[in-house]
C-alpha cells in the first residue's frame, strides 16, 4: 500500500532553501502551481517566488513545474515568466505525468522532490513514483467551498506526518 503521508512537511516554499534541499540529494524539485507556489488568482509570479526560484539556481536545483490546473496556458504563463519547464493537465496522481517530468529533466526518483499542498494529488502522486513528497500549507483556502472540504479530508495525513518538518539544519 502506498503513503499518503509526504517525506516531510513546512509551512511554505520559503522553508525549502536551495542549499537544504542539495543537501538531502534533491536536484530536481517538482512543484505544483496553484495554492503551492502562487495563489489561484495571481497573474504573475511575484518577486519572493523570483528570488525564491533564484536560491534554488544558484544552488544547482531545477524547478519543474507539475501541475493539474484545468485553465487553459496558465502553467505555460507561469513556466515562461520563471524561465522553467512545465507539464500542465498533469493527472496527478497518476505517474505518468511525474515521469514525463523526470525523463524530461533526465533524473532518476530518487534524485527529485515534489512539493505540494494537497495530499491526495501531490502526495499520493509522489509517493506511486518513488518521489520524495513535500507537504506545504496551501497558500488560501478562501473561494471554493471544495478546497475545504478536500482540505478537511486530508487532516488525518496531515496530523499524522506532523513531525515531519523541514528543518534546514537536519540532515537528510
Amino acid at each position: 500500500m502506498v503513503s499518503l503521508l509526504p517525506w516531510r512537511q513546512a509551512g511554505s516554499i520559503s522553508e525549502l532553501t536551495g542549499e537544504s534541499l542539495r543537501r538531502r540529494g534533491v536536484r530536481v524539485l517538482l512543484a505544483d502551481l496553484d495554492n503551492t507556489l502562487v495563489r489561484y488568482s495571481d497573474q504573475e509570479p511575484s518577486a519572493a517566488l523570483t528570488e525564491w526560484l533564484a536560491d534554488l539556481t544558484a544552488h544547482g536545483v531545477t524547478l519543474f513545474l507539475l501541475s493539474n490546473s484545468r485553465k487553459p496556458a496558465r502553467a505555460a504563463h507561469f513556466a515562461q515568466a520563471l524561465g522553467v519547464d512545465y507539464l500542465d493537465h498533469a493527472g496527478k496522481p497518476k505517474t505518468g505525468g511525474f515521469a514525463w517530468a523526470l525523463a524530461r529533466c533526465g533524473a532518476r526518483a530518487e534524485d527529485c522532490a515534489m512539493v505540494g499542498d494537497q495530499v491526495f494529488t501531490d502526495v499520493l502522486g509522489a509517493n506511486l513514483a518513488g518521489v520524495r513528497a513535500i507537504l506545504v500549507e496551501p497558500i488560501r483556502l478562501a473561494g471554493n467551498p471544495g478546497r475545504y472540504l478536500r482540505y478537511w479530508a486530508e487532516l488525518p495525513a496531515r496530523l499524522l506526518s506532523r513531525k515531519r518538518t523541514w528543518d534546514r539544519e537536519e540532515e537528510g
